[in-house]
C-alpha cells in the first residue's frame, strides 16, 4: 500500500511525481520532500517559497519542517531568508541528534555552511501582490494579516513507512520574526507510521492552541478513522475557540493513516487538497463544511481552468 496527501491545488504538480514515485517504490521521505520543494520553485505560489509574499518590512521569511515517521526524527527552519527550498534545510536539519529547529540568521547561517543554495526569494511579482494588498488593506484601514496557505504534504511508501512536510511564507504582512504553526511539531504536522500523519493550513495562531495535527494523530491512534479525527478536531477546537477566545481563524487539515485511509477537514468556504493512493487515482478534491461534518468532492475541468487562469492572471497596479 502507497499513499499520499496534501493540502491545496498548488500541490497538484509535486504530488502527481511523487506519486509515481511511490508507486514504483520509492521511499516516502524523499517523494514527499520533492514534491514540496517543486511548490517552493513555482513563482505563481505566493504563499510558499520563491515568489512568497513579505512580511512588513519587505522581506520573504520562510518556515518549513520535515518528520520522518519511523524515527520521529524531525527538523524544521523558521524565518529562513533568501535560502532556496527551506523544506530541504528541514530535512538535513531532521538528521541532526540536536538543533533540530533553527530560525533566522541561525537557519540561514547552517543552510549556508552546509552548502544550500543562497537564492533571492522576493520576486517582482511578489511585490507587485504586496502593494496590492496594501491598497487593499492597510489603506483601508483593514486588518492586513490574510493569505496563508501552507503546503502540507504527507506520504506513505510500500515499505510502510511514513513521512510528513510543510513549507510556507506565512501570514501576508506578518511581523519580523513571526513564527505560526507550519514549523512546530504538534501543530503544523505530525507523523507516527505505526499510526499515521496529519498536517495542517491556516492561521498559525488557532491551529497551535489545539496541537492539531498530534491531535489528530492521537485519535487517529484511538481508533477513530481518519475523517472522523480530523471533523472532530477541527470542530471541537472552533467550539473551544468561539467559546473561550472568542474568534477562530481558518483552520484546515489532511490526514492520512498507516493504511493509506484519508481524511480532510475545514471551517472555511472553499478548501482544496490533492490525494492519490494505490486505490484512489490521483484527484483533487474541493472540500466544504456542512454542519459538524466536511463533505468534499473531486473539482471539474472549469474549477481547475480558473484556478490556473486565476494565478498567472497581471496583477493590476
Amino acid at each position: 500500500m502507497w499513499g499520499i496527501i496534501a493540502t491545496w491545488r498548488m500541490a497538484l504538480e509535486g504530488v502527481t511525481e511523487a506519486a509515481t514515485q511511490l508507486a514504483a517504490g520509492s521511499g516516502a521521505s524523499a517523494s514527499i520532500v520533492d514534491a514540496v520543494a517543486a511548490v517552493e520553485d513555482f513563482p505563481y505560489y505566493k504563499s510558499v517559497g520563491y515568489g512568497g509574499l513579505p512580511t512588513e518590512n519587505g522581506e520573504v521569511e520562510l518556515d518549513a519542517a520535515f518528520m520522518d515517521g519511523d524515527t520521529l526524527a524531525f527538523g524544521a527552519v523558521g524565518n529562513l531568508i533568501d535560502i532556496a527550498n527551506p523544506v530541504r534545510v528541514a530535512q538535513a536539519l531532521s538528521r541532526q541528534r540536536y538543533n533540530s529547529l533553527l530560525v533566522g540568521q541561525g537557519a540561514r547561517e547552517w543552510a549556508l555552511e552546509q552548502g544550500f543554495a543562497e537564492k533571492t526569494m522576493l520576486t517582482d511579482r511578489a511585490m507587485q501582490h504586496y502593494r496590492k494588498r496594501c491598497r487593499e488593506t492597510l489603506d483601508k484601514g483593514l486588518s492586513p494579516y490574510d493569505g496563508h496557505d501552507t503546503v502540507g504534504i504527507i506520504g506513505l511508501d510500500k515499505q510502510g513507512s511514513m513521512s510528513v512536510a510543510t513549507s510556507t511564507s506565512g501570514l501576508f504582512m506578518k511581523k519580523r520574526g513571526r513564527i505560526g504553526d507550519s514549523p512546530i511539531m504538534g501543530s503544523g504536522f505530525y507523523c507516527d507510521s505505526e499510526t499515521g500523519a496529519a498536517t495542517a493550513t491556516g492561521v498559525g495562531e488557532d491551529l497551535m492552541k489545539g496541537c492539531t495535527s498530534y491531535e489528530i494523530v492521537r485519535r487517529m491512534a484511538g481508533g477513530m478513522t481518519p475523517q472522523q479525527a480530523a471533523d472532530s478536531v477541527v470542530f471541537e477546537l472552533e467550539d473551544k475557540l468561539m467559546s473561550r477566545f472568542g474568534r477562530a481563524g481558518d483552520l484546515s487539515v489532511v490526514c492520512m493513516n498507516r493504511k493509506g485511509e484519508f481524511g480532510a477537514a475545514t471551517n472555511i468556504k472553499t478548501f482544496s487538497f490533492v490525494v492519490a493512493t494505490e486505490k484512489q487515482p490521483l484527484t483533487v478534491f474541493r472540500a466544504e463544511r456542512r454542519a459538524e461534518k466536511t463533505h468534499y468532492q473531486p473539482v471539474d475541468d472549469e474549477w481547475m481552468q480558473a484556478y490556473a487562469a486565476r494565478i498567472r492572471a497581471p496583477i493590476e497596479e
